[in-house]
């Protein structure tokens, strides 16, 4: 009989020396959350959870009822356990600090509580998206600065994919492990242990249609991909809309996801500290890279906590491809 192994015996057994089990539980907290969230958005056609509430996020996006939902879920559920000092969500324009009744632990969580919350209402897969920092300072209680951390100080980071069936992907720094929600026992069950980038890749997931916007270096790698030169890759275009949809299929499968900046908007579109990062962080633990088409994801160091940033993330081989080009672009 082969052995059944729940997300919470893994973390468990897996954690790592400097967790202390702060960290063991944090995450197990976030598995909680991923299965409240997963139980809302498999009844979406059924209660009236869709659509929008006539609010707008700090983005200037237009809030959809789940994405609240998802945040409060995230913030209940972490925010009085004694193992944060800090969090930061994409639905709320200030840090979030844990409220002076409660215990400060030594963690700093980032997250996207529904990446892909226009695709809601057409029944696409949608995701939840999670970073967890240590507290700069144990003496002091949660500030700025602790979420302003760059990638590379990354403790663990993970995403729960909301589709045919709900995955919980996860890293502390060594390997990434994915798990599938068992509606039936309603626990995580280990499912894809040490993924692993395949080589080689199979797609690239980018909406073309921005073709036009994109600098000449962008637009040769596009052409590189769609295999206009002698030495392009064998590869197919695949792309949902939906950033964690697009990642996992790509981890799963091996290639790249391109969110490029468009000329007139130098930064990009997505953001940096709960988004780029925390799936760069992913990447690399399979194998991959990430980067902003100059510099890596990990490297760079988040000046805002909205902040936005062009991404490129895989194999290594086309990013690395795509850092070329823009390379030669800057050059001339």
């Amino acid at each position: 009989m082969s052995t059944v192994t729940t997300i919470e015996r893994f973390i468990l057994e897996h954690q790592p020396d400097f967790a202390r089990g702060e960290l063991t539980q944090l995450l197990y907290d976030i598995a909680l959350a991923a299965k409240i969230i997963a139980h809302k958005t498999n009844r979406a056609g059924l209660v009236d959870i869709l659509g929008e509430i006539g609010a707008t996020n700090v983005q200037g996006e237009k809030q959809q009822k789940l994405d609240v939902y998802a945040h409060d879920i995230m913030v209940q559920l972490c925010e009085h356990t004694g193992r944060l000092c800090v969090m930061l969500s994409e639905e709320q324009e200030e840090i979030i600090p844990i409220p002076a009744r409660y215990e400060k632990g030594s963690y700093v969580l980032v997250f996207d509580p529904l990446d892909g919350s226009s695709n809601i209402d057409v029944n696409v897969s949608i995701g939840t998206i999670f970073g967890i920092y240590r507290c700069l300072e144990d003496e002091r209680r949660g500030r700025l600065e602790d979420v302003l951390q760059p990638g590379r100080n990354l403790v663990a980071a993970g995403y729960v994919l909301y589709g045919a069936s709900t995955m919980l992907v996860y890293s502390t720094g060594q390997g990434v492990h994915g798990f599938t929600l068992n509606p039936e026992y309603g626990e995580f069950l280990l499912s894809h242990p040490n993924l692993r980038l395949p080589k080689p890749p199979a797609y690239y997931s980018v909406n073309a249609a921005y073709y036009s916007r994109w600098s000449p270096g962008v637009q040769r790698f596009l052409d590189w991909l769609e295999g206009k030169e002698d030495d392009s890759p064998s590869v197919s275009a695949r792309y949902i809309g939906s950033l964690v949809a697009d990642f996992h299929r790509n981890l799963l499968r091996g290639g790249i996801f391109c969110y490029p900046a468009e000329q007139k908007r130098k930064d990009g579109k997505l953001r940096l500290v709960y988004e780029a990062a925390p799936l760069a962080f992913l990447i690399e633990q399979a194998g991959g890279y990430a980067s902003d088409g100059r510099r890596p994801i990990l490297d760079i160091t988040p000046t805002h906590p909205h902040q936005r940033v062009a991404l490129y993330l895989g194999n290594r081989s086309l990013v690395e491809r795509v850092e070329a080009f823009i390379r030669q672009e800057d050059e001339q």
